[in-house]
């Protein structure tokens, strides 16, 4: 009888932190959101334009940036990186039509 009791209290254990695993989870919330489309459309689509919104953020910063630090090292006159960004300059200049 007291084996029985010690094997219901093992298992009572640990079905107590499986319960704590699956609600730290979320798992309750991420069902229902599975059984109601819409709001998983909304939210996909929500995420996917702060995504995008984001990323174009971050990206014309980072452009940004590397084009202020280009005109400073053109302005420094650096014999070499001068000239070399100026090369850059001509080629992207020849392939846009833009002489």
């Amino acid at each position: 009888m007291s084996q029985e009791l010690e094997k219901m209290s093992f298992i009572d254990a640990h079905l107590e932190k499986l319960i704590r695993h699956l609600e730290a989870l979320r798992i309750a919330d991420y069902m229902e959101l599975l059984q109601k489309p819409g709001r998983l459309i909304f939210v996909n689509l929500v995420a996917g334009i702060a995504r995008g919104l984001g990323i174009a953020l971050g990206a014309t910063l980072v452009f940004a940036l590397v084009i202020e630090l280009l005109r400073r090292l053109i302005l420094l006159n650096i014999p070499g990186i001068g000239e070399f960004i100026a090369q850059i300059i001509r080629i992207v200049e020849a392939r846009n039509g833009s002489f």
